[in-house]
Formats: structure tokens, sequence, C-alpha cells
């Protein structure tokens, strides 16, 4: 039976905090959903009401450009390898990026990585859980390195050069706000 909350409790921070991936889902008001896997320890708590996850370079930046529309976001998380369990938490987001003045700050709660892009900064709506049961298991063999190979090939300047390239609207048109606020 799916029970819902206003705030998470440790014990749902504790699940949270165990999971190697999690996924992430915006819309914009017209065009396509967006829905990606995370991982790469890039999730934080930061409190009972906010989390964020740092958002690392990739070939779009959808996520950007819906929060910058509407703010709308629902993260995910399933256990894969315990007592089943689906946690989904709702919530207003926007992204803050490098050139904002609490950047700094919530950097500093992550692991420092060379694809850093934004951090999602989200306040929670409300959480709910439902049973899972029907989530196959799986087992964690470790986090892909290919990104931050990647990265680290680049270097900080063709990756700013990409991000202007690939990461400035979505794949819908839609600005991003990489560069800019509007």
């Amino acid at each position: 039976m799916a029970q819902f909350f206003d705030a998470l409790s440790d014990k749902l921070i504790e699940f949270i905090q165990e999971q190697k991936v999690y996924f992430v889902a915006t819309a914009p008001f017209e065009g396509r959903i967006n829905l990606n896997p995370k991982g790469l320890d890039s999730f934080r708590v930061l409190g009972p009401k906010t989390f964020a996850f740092l958002n690392l370079t990739g070939s779009g930046n959808e996520t950007s450009a819906h929060l910058f529309e509407n703010g709308r976001i629902t993260v995910m998380f399933c256990s894969f390898d315990q007592k089943p369990l689906i946690l989904k938490l709702y919530g207003q987001g926007r992204a803050v990026y490098p050139r904002h003045p609490e950047w700094e700050e919530l950097y500093s709660q992550f692991t420092p990585h060379l694809a850093a892009r934004q951090i999602v900064l989200v306040q929670l709506d409300s959480a709910q859980t439902s049973c899972g049961y029907g989530v196959p298991f799986f087992e964690y063999q470790g986090d892909r390195e290919k990104l931050t190979q990647w990265g680290l090939k680049k270097g900080p300047e063709v990756l700013a050069e990409y991000r202007a390239q690939n990461n400035q609207t979505s794949i819908d048109g839609k600005p991003t706000g990489l560069f800019e606020d509007f």
C-alpha cells in the first residue's frame, strides 16, 4: 500500500543513502518527458524537505530546461538488493550553476567532478513509498568510469565548449539557462 509523507524521515534518508542508482523525471508543459538514471554518488539529502544532485555534463540538458520552465521534478529510488521498496520524491527544483552565489556551499557537499555542470536543488512537496515487489534483484558491481575518463581527457576548456554547443537548449529547443538566466 502506498504511503505519503510531507518530509523525509531518518529511515527514508537511510534508504536513499544505501542506493547506488536513482531516476530523475521532468517534463515541459509541452514536449518530451525526460527520464534519466543517475549514479556516481551524486545525490545529497540536505534536510527533511530539501535535496540536491550534482548534474554532470552529458549529451543533453533536458532536466535544466524543464526546471527552468516549470520547476516540476520527480526522483525515484528503488531497492534492487534489499527489502523491496520504491521511494518517489516529488518537488520543485531549480538549476544552480557555478556563477550562482550558492554554488560553492552546495558544491562542497559533493565529491568534486570535472564534468560538474550544475546542481539541481529541490524543495520536497511530498514523498511516496510503495512495495516494489515487482522490481527484480540486481547485484551492484561498481560505478562506470567512462564519464570521468571522458571528462579528464577533454579537460575544462573543451568541456566548456562542449556544453556551449550541446547543452544550451533542450531537444525541444527550450532554454536551459546554462550560461545565462532569462
